[in-house]
């Protein structure tokens, strides 16, 4: 990659940085760890390594936003949110991301998209044509992006049956079954989350009220389903009931 080069992926992102705490050969090592099968040429890798820039973000903060290029992400430290932007003002929060999650952040099209950090957040930057151009060269790689997708596109869909045909409690429980998926802690015969998402984003991401959110999970508390502590943690007490709640069908036999 040449200089020129990197200087003009420099100038199109916006990057939003905190004081570092993890150098990048240490977070681009991550990314090696979950991302890159271990056949891969080692030509390529250092051009993965040459191609990747480091971002990030206290809680609250912004990290990525209104880049003229698609990027790809890799989250190595925290948590983060991604926030499509229409007009007047209006947004969605797309998806939360997690540690060793992929993120396509797209450009400024008829949206425009904000990552923003949950929690204090350290990433591995790429731009998008050049990551997936070199992932078409090597197919370890460009496996491990499909199984990738395909996992977003299947998370895509339930988002979208959700939004489009289920009750505030079943939006509720579904959403924290997911959860107990990506980030859950089996504890006591159920499994502890530990939220690092608002109740706000959690309404701008299931399409509800901050109002409705609390009363669901009042809702939910009462039958027996899970437990609350504090505004962040949540103790499912019964997975397979809670998952009866998100209108999901039963497991085949």
């Amino acid at each position: 990659m040449t200089g020129k080069f990197c200087a003009c992926i420099a100038q199109s992102m916006q990057y939003h940085r905190a004081p570092a705490t993890t150098t990048f050969p240490e977070l681009f090592e991550l990314f090696v760890q979950a991302v890159l099968p271990q056949s891969l040429a080692d030509a390529a890798y250092l051009q993965l390594q040459a191609m990747g820039r480091y971002a990030s973000a206290v809680a609250g903060g912004v990290i990525l936003e209104d880049g003229d290029q698609h990027q790809v992400v890799f989250v190595a430290q925290g948590a983060t949110k991604l926030v499509a932007h229409a007009s007047g003002g209006r947004e969605q929060v797309v998806a939360f991301h997690f540690e060793g999650d992929l993120i396509s952040v797209s450009s400024r099209g008829a949206h425009s998209y904000t990552l923003c950090a949950l929690q204090d957040c350290e990433l591995v930057a790429f731009p998008a044509e050049d990551f997936l151009g070199l992932a078409r060269s090597e197919p370890g790689l460009l496996n491990e992006v499909l199984d990738r997708v395909l996992t977003s596109l299947s998370r895509s869909r339930e988002k979208l049956i959700t939004l489009g045909r289920k009750t505030a409690q079943e939006r509720v429980a579904g959403f924290l079954v997911t959860m107990a998926e990506r980030i859950g802690t089996p504890r006591e015969g159920g499994c502890l989350l530990h939220l690092p998402m608002s109740r706000r984003d959690m309404a701008d991401s299931l399409g509800l009220t901050i109002e409705t959110i609390s009363r669901q999970l009042t809702e939910l508390r009462e039958a027996g389903l899970i437990a609350t502590s504090g505004r962040s943690d949540v103790h499912i007490c019964d997975i397979a009931a809670l998952e009866a709640r998100a209108g999901q069908l039963a497991a085949a036999a």
